[in-house]
């Protein structure tokens, strides 16, 4: 229900808005805490992380905990993921080509590691949904 309503909200943007090539319109797709903090780099590279870094979104259909998952990554290096509870609405429309754009929005000291780092997701409007051909 939550991926249709979603779908819905961005062909009324797509379709509301002019056509122009210079057209940048993102749509904010969910803010998150990162999974998996204390497995990977971010601990390493904490201190050189900031409020407002892009961060690559990468989608890992083989992953054989989640087939949902998607990487999270921070200048090539891979912190974690998008939460399992968070990640099905923007896997598949990372599955149908839409552009996922990420940057951190919360980084906190905690001995929690689910409260250590924040981000938002946006989908690019420019380069809407399109389903892969077969």
């Amino acid at each position: 229900m939550r991926l249709e309503l979603i779908a819905a909200l961005l062909l009324v943007v797509f379709f509301a808005s002019p056509a122009s090539a210079d057209t940048n319109a993102k749509i904010l797709l969910q803010n998150s805490p990162l999974a998996g903090f204390r497995y990977y780099e971010g601990k390493q590279l904490w201190s050189e992380m900031k409020v407002g870094d892009a961060l690559q979104l990468v989608r890992e259909p083989g992953n054989s905990y989640d087939p949902n998952a998607v990487r999270v990554e921070w200048q090539g290096h891979k912190l974690g993921y998008v939460p399992r509870a968070d990640n099905e609405a923007l896997a598949r429309f990372m599955d149908r080509g839409s552009k996922a754009e990420a940057r951190i929005t919360r980084l906190k000291k905690s001995r929690n590691p689910w409260q250590r780092m924040e981000f938002e997701v946006y989908l690019d409007m420019a380069n809407p949904i399109q389903e892969k051909a077969p």
